[in-house]
């Protein structure tokens, strides 16, 4: 498995619903969304991408868009093993709306998902074999329970001749991820497509550069110092002399 998502859907209804009806998203209208969940930030307009590809940013890279009734922000900055505790702002965008986070990363076999309803915390799930069930809140959805049951043990191999501990999660987070993916947004990165999948493919998203100009402030204050601290000249140690006079170690 190779899917990686940082994810975060607002919307007026069910996802996967508005989505199938989207065409193409406005770039003013989008700019003005990036601007209201960036605020001071710096934002530029970049190459964009789809959906189904954009998921999972470059680094200070936005992939966005914004419809009447459901706007997507695609950044690896959301991705999070603590959903719940999503930046305040970005959930307070959701205010009467549902708001959805899918964050993936199969490196790690990751996943966190969580969906707010009107700014309130419904769901919040995530979890990774080494970390092990970071958050649990809310009552499962229904996609999840056959996972919960057993009824989807993770299907690991382990190689030839390799005394390998089971998988210590009773399923693996890709495979419910996927799931949640589907149920929440109507779509999946692998797995085979059914005949009622949103075409992420087919849905544009506009790209942009973001810069946090706290970040960039802090970032040439620490260079800054660090090149006045590679300038000063090496530090000197001094004793007492017999008459009370200072002397410099090197020079005893």
């Amino acid at each position: 498995m190779g899917a990686k998502t940082g994810l975060l859907v607002y919307a007026d209804g069910d996802v996967p619903d508005l989505l199938r009806q989207v065409e193409a998203a406005d770039l003013e209208r989008t700019f003005a969304m990036m601007r209201r969940l960036y605020p001071a930030w710096e934002i530029a307009e970049a190459a964009g991408s789809d959906l189904w590809e954009g998921v999972y940013p470059p680094d200070g890279t936005v992939y966005a868009a914004s419809w009447p009734g459901v706007e997507i922000v695609c950044d690896r900055r959301v991705m999070t093993d603590t959903p719940s505790r999503l930046p305040r702002h970005l959930v307070e965008a959701s205010a009467g709306r549902r708001l959805v986070l899918h964050a993936m990363h199969s490196v790690v076999d990751s996943l966190a998902f969580a969906v707010w309803e009107d700014g309130r915390l419904r769901r919040s799930l995530s979890l990774s074999p080494d970390g092990g069930i970071t958050e649990n809140i809310g009552e499962p959805f229904s996609f999840e329970l056959s996972y919960w049951a057993g009824d989807r043990p993770a299907d690991i191999i382990p190689w030839p001749d390799e005394d390998e501990e089971p998988y210590p999660l009773p399923f693996h987070p890709l495979d419910l991820g996927e799931e949640a993916l589907r149920a929440l947004c109507g779509f999946v990165q692998e797995g085979r497509p059914e005949p009622d999948d949103v075409d992420a493919d087919g849905i544009d998203l506009h790209g942009f550069l973001v810069r946090d100009p706290n970040r960039a402030r802090s970032v040439e204050k620490e260079a800054a110092l660090k090149r006045a601290v590679e300038a000063m000249e090496p530090p000197r140690a001094y004793s007492m002399g017999p008459d009370g006079s200072l002397i410099e170690r090197d020079s005893l």
